[in-house]
């Protein structure tokens, strides 16, 4: 009777062996080091690109001792699986918050800003006071609590992957709400990016209210139609 081969390890995936690489960098670059006693949230946001609607940005403070398996950014993901992980994270966080900054803010301030607003609003409506808040990106919102940046943190911060998966979710629906109410647009499939749809739907019909004054596309189609923005 022949024994049987030793079934060989399973191979990480590209996308496992990044994420290890990445976290491996930050480690040297002095990133993620904090305190056992802290309390970390994790801060995300979605939609900075879009022509249409708001900025939103989301703050997850996650339970070490009820783990979600499965965290990533949010972009790495399919739709499915970002729905499964929203449930997830809403059941088993000990907070979660998300905060937007409106076309109007978004227009004003210009749409860094309003990012920085968002994120900083989303830490703020926790229910849970953190310690840290670790921020994807390079910048960091001005917060009542010490603050990180994380460059790629979606990927290799749970926290800040849950907040990814969060904020996307959330802005997505809303995006969707909106079509039914503008459904010229096309807003449930592009969730206000500049897609060939969107920028052809533009010119045939001009913006709506919830068009981000700012941007250059959106400003051009104005003009199409005879209106001047000035601001």
């Amino acid at each position: 009777m022949t024994a049987k081969a030793a079934a060989k390890p399973k191979a990480p995936s590209q996308a496992a062996q990044k994420r290890a690489l990445r976290l491996q960098l930050a480690e040297q670059a002095g990133l993620l080091f904090e305190s056992p006693d802290d309390i970390i949230c994790g801060v995300d946001e979605a939609g900075r690109g879009p022509l249409a609607g708001p900025v939103v940005a989301a703050a997850v403070i996650l339970d070490p001792a009820r783990p979600i398996e499965g965290l990533d950014d949010s972009k790495a993901l399919t739709a499915k699986s970002r729905d499964a992980l929203y449930n997830l994270i809403v059941e088993r966080a000990l907070a979660w918050c998300v905060a937007e900054a409106s076309v109007e803010e978004i227009d004003t301030l210009n749409i860094l800003h309003a990012t920085m607003l968002a994120m900083r609003r989303a830490v703020e409506g926790l229910s849970v006071t953190p310690t840290l808040a670790k921020i994807d990106g390079n910048r960091c919102p001005v917060l009542p609590v010490r603050s990180e940046a994380v460059i790629g943190g979606d990927a290799i911060v749970p926290a800040i992957s849950a907040a990814s998966i969060i904020a996307k979710v959330t802005r997505d629906r809303m995006l969707v709400d909106l079509h039914t109410s503008f459904p010229a647009y096309g807003f449930n499939v592009h969730a206000g990016y500049g897609t060939p749809q969107h920028l052809a739907a533009l010119r045939t019909h001009g913006p709506c209210e919830h068009h981000r004054r700012s941007f250059a596309p959106v400003r051009e189609a104005f003009e199409l139609h005879g209106v001047v923005v000035t601001s």
